[in-house]
């Protein structure tokens, strides 16, 4: 979420962009065999009344607990075989772990991230990877990048904990592993770094110098397996 500057930007999402004319295309082609199958295969539950089947409570992130976001606040996709993923955005929250949870279950927020990382450092996961959360405020860079928020105050260096900068790193490490994204600070940026924005998050006491040595530390650590984690049950905040 993060602070806002004085003017206030507007979500490209929520307009009907190139994918869904893609997609109509694809349900045209497939009479005609412009298309190749393999392409078909992968795009055919995008026509409208089919949904591409999903185990419900899993976790991209081992360790992390799953609340659903408002379906309201983020679209169904397949990442990163629809939109490469090649960017990590960093948030906060400007308020409570648990007021960012509530926010992101509304569906009048029309805003969530992936994740939301607490003080005391325990990850919950809201929306999956491979769906496009509503949380840049630019539409190309929602839909090539996974947003994480941190519990906090962008005025308040205190929020920002140990146990928060070691686990967000550990989260922003296997997200660079799973889509070969450098780290670097190209593609792991900050709220205010994307183009249009009306946010200034994560302000000026968030330590990037220390972030990114502990994400590049964690990048080179050994690692179990990236598939997602075995599903638990939904659980609300």
């Amino acid at each position: 979420m993060g602070a806002r500057r004085a003017s206030k930007g507007k979500d490209g999402d929520r307009r009907i962009g190139r994918r869904a004319l893609i997609v109509g295309g694809a349900a045209t082609a497939a009479g005609t065999a412009v298309l190749a199958r393999d392409e078909l295969a992968r795009l055919w539950w995008r026509v409208p009344g089919v949904d591409k089947p999903r185990e419900q409570g899993a976790v991209d992130f081992t360790g992390a607990r799953w609340v659903a976001a408002s379906d309201a606040n983020w679209r169904r996709a397949d990442r990163p075989d629809d939109y490469g993923i090649d960017m990590v955005i960093v948030h906060v929250t400007q308020g409570s772990f648990d007021s960012a949870v509530r926010a992101f279950q509304d569906p009048g927020h029309k805003a969530a991230t992936h994740y939301i990382v607490g003080q005391d450092g325990r990850v919950t996961q809201m929306i999956r990877e491979l769906d496009v959360a509503y949380h840049a405020g630019n539409r190309d860079y929602n839909e090539r990048s996974v947003g994480i928020e941190h519990e906090g105050f962008v005025d308040r260096p205190q929020d920002f904990t140990d146990e928060m900068y070691e686990a967000s790193a550990r989260l922003t490490a296997r997200i660079c592993a799973r889509y070969d994204i450098p780290v670097d600070r190209e593609h792991i940026i900050g709220h205010i770094e994307v183009p249009g924005t009306d946010h200034t998050d994560p302000g000026p006491h968030w330590d990037w110098d220390r972030y990114m040595k502990l994400v590049r530390r964690a990048r080179t650590a050994p690692t179990a397996p990236t598939a997602p984690s075995t599903p638990t049950a939904p659980t609300r905040a």
